[in-house]
């Protein structure tokens, strides 16, 4: 078995020591197993991702004297991977679609904070009939 490990910040900000403390302990345990480092950009924030913040983790990891072992991989370029799984989920029903606006995934959120509950998704458009999902 081939060690395999990686590190996928988002490019949101600038490298946080929380992360950079994380790719130390995967690169040591991938360099002495014989393994690969993998740098993957967790990008798909579109609005908060920035190029000037996936620089800085090049930069921190590379001052750190981290090295990768293959080219960065961006989430962003995935996509098209990604999207043809979730179709296949959706298909074999194993997935569904949810149809909540931010405003009520907030007002969800804030009653389960009222309630003193954990914040989750309630799963409310899990079992809808197809008339319901044709409104939608």
């Amino acid at each position: 078995m081939t060690v395999r490990v990686r590190i996928a910040p988002s490019p949101t900000g600038n490298l946080h020591i929380g992360t950079a403390r994380t790719a130390v302990f995967n690169w040591l345990f991938a360099r002495h197993h014989g393994g690969k480092f993998i740098l993957r950009i967790e990008d798909t924030d579109l609005e908060r991702s920035k190029p000037e913040f996936t620089q800085n983790i090049f930069e921190g990891l590379t001052w750190l004297g981290l090295t990768w072992d293959e080219e960065p991989v961006y989430q962003t370029a995935r996509m098209h991977l990604y999207r043809e799984k979730i179709q296949q989920l959706l298909d074999r029903g194993l997935a569904y679609r949810a149809y909540d606006t931010p405003e009520e995934l907030d007002a969800m959120r804030e009653a389960q904070r009222r309630e003193m509950k954990h914040l989750r998704y309630d799963n409310r458009h899990r079992n809808l009939t197809p008339n319901r999902k044709q409104r939608f």
